[in-house]
């Protein structure tokens, strides 16, 4: 269902079920389609009401028809994930695409995420079918053990997957390492089995230079 052209531009071949994707994505279509504007982001009234209070914008499209249908967005990097039945986490800015086949929703972080501007709520995707992610340049899959957990700096972040448990480091930033920068310091870490994706730029965040 889910195809790259290129790696910025994503194709749907659809025949008659429905994805669901950013609100403007969409590039060009042909055949018959119909579009709808999604409120909150999340499934129900739970995920609108999380939406609303950690202020996080998310707004969905849902594309039903036959034919094919392209989406991009800003020239970001299109990465494809297929779910089996777990679960992916992932920034809300860097969520493109789901199948109909997939369910959204919101999950709590911690207190530490609001500080770095990336909200109290992360996106969760789950069920069987395919993902499109984007990123800011071609994404790196980091691979985390539990002999070899793994340290990343909040602005790359982009999604994980799998067995992992997140936490929050203060007190050390990879920039306040070299003396530079001085927002607020912290780290986000990944312990347990499971991927992590990230990208080779750094968001803007509201604790500065992070």
């Amino acid at each position: 269902m889910f195809r790259l052209q290129g790696s910025k531009v994503l194709a749907v071949d659809m025949t008659g079920d429905a994805v669901k994707a950013k609100n403007g994505s969409m590039v060009a279509y042909d055949g018959q389609m119909s579009f709808k504007k999604l409120s909150g982001g999340g499934e129900g009234l739970r995920g609108m009401v999380t939406r609303r209070l950690t202020g996080e914008q998310m707004t969905l499209m849902e594309v039903t028809g036959q034919g094919t249908c392209w989406f991009a967005d800003r020239a970001s990097e299109i990465n494809l994930v297929n779910l089996q039945g777990d679960k992916l986490y992932v920034e809300s800015s860097n969520l493109l695409a789901t199948d109909s086949g997939l369910r959204t929703g919101t999950s709590f972080t911690g207190l530490s995420g609001a500080s770095q501007g990336n909200g109290l709520f992360t996106t969760t995707i789950e069920g069987h079918g395919q993902a499109a992610i984007m990123s800011d340049g071609p994404a790196v899959v980091l691979r985390v053990s539990h002999q070899y957990p793994l340290t990343v700096d909040p602005g790359a972040y982009i999604a994980h997957q799998g067995n992992l448990q997140q936490s929050f480091q203060s007190g050390v930033t990879f920039r306040t390492l070299l003396g530079e920068g001085g927002g607020e310091a912290f780290q986000m870490r990944f312990e347990g089995d499971g991927l992590v994706y990230v990208q080779p730029s750094e968001r803007n965040t509201i604790a500065g230079d992070v």
